[in-house]
């Protein structure tokens, strides 16, 4: 049997990355890439994004955690800047809200882009969300359209790495069908801006998460109790 191509997926720990991680382990060997940049979950992200490479059988040469801190040092940000307060979900509000980390995900292509050429990796695969997100200009295909091109002008000229957004125009609903139909393990992922642990229920990313279960017609494991302990 060949040898399947390698790819480098930007794990974030959350429902669109893992679904994204599952729909690349069907054509590519996967790389998993994770960022830290101070984050106010980033403990419970990075917990999640461990456990997602142990699901997927990542090997510790192609798990790699960065350091983006200075994209808290620089601040602009409700994620990452605790003087300012995450609001309440209103998913329908205009513009770019306060949670939105200027240029994030540029930094995270170019650490990913790095990787790949040092790997030989073909593909990098992103979880963006267009459609269904929160206004974030760095989620546009448009956007990943040119950093493509950027890879391209500034890599080896033997240097092929195409940026794939396999979920990019789906709605949350269809994400989490597809990750149900993947078997993609959907009760590792944390999605909460605010709480490492318990979902807070209340920000923009757990409403989303909410609506996309609803959608879907199936509960979030993250908010199912428990289960009984025998003999209480």
């Amino acid at each position: 049997m060949a040898e399947l191509p390698l790819a480098v997926v930007l794990a974030s720990g959350g429902l669109d990355s893992c679904v994204t991680a599952a729909l690349a382990a069907q054509e590519f060997s996967l790389a998993l890439l994770h960022a830290s940049y101070g984050q106010r979950t980033e403990d419970r992200e990075r917990q999640a994004f461990l456990a997602l490479a142990d699901h997927f059988g990542i090997p510790a040469q192609r798990r790699l955690i960065i350091d983006l801190r200075h994209l808290s040092d620089m601040g602009g940000s409700a994620l990452t800047d605790s003087r300012q307060a995450i609001p309440d979900a209103d998913l329908d509000a205009p513009g770019i809200p306060v949670t939105y980390v200027p240029f994030r995900n540029a930094n995270l292509l170019a650490a990913a882009a790095s990787w790949a050429e040092v790997l030989g990796a073909e593909a990098i695969f992103v979880g963006a969300v267009e459609e269904d997100s929160s206004g974030y200009p760095d989620c546009r295909r448009e956007f990943y359209d040119a950093f493509e091109g950027a890879i391209d002008a500034g890599t080896r000229p033997e240097t092929s790495i195409r940026i794939i957004t396999p979920i990019i125009a789906l709605q949350k609903g269809d994400i989490v069908r597809r990750g149900l139909a993947l078997g993609a393990p959907l009760d590792l992922t944390w999605s909460c801006y605010r709480n490492s642990d318990k979902p807070c229920g209340n920000c923009d990313s757990c409403a989303l998460r909410e609506r996309g279960f609803a959608e879907a017609g199936v509960s979030d494991p993250l908010l199912q109790e428990p289960a009984a302990q025998l003999g209480s």
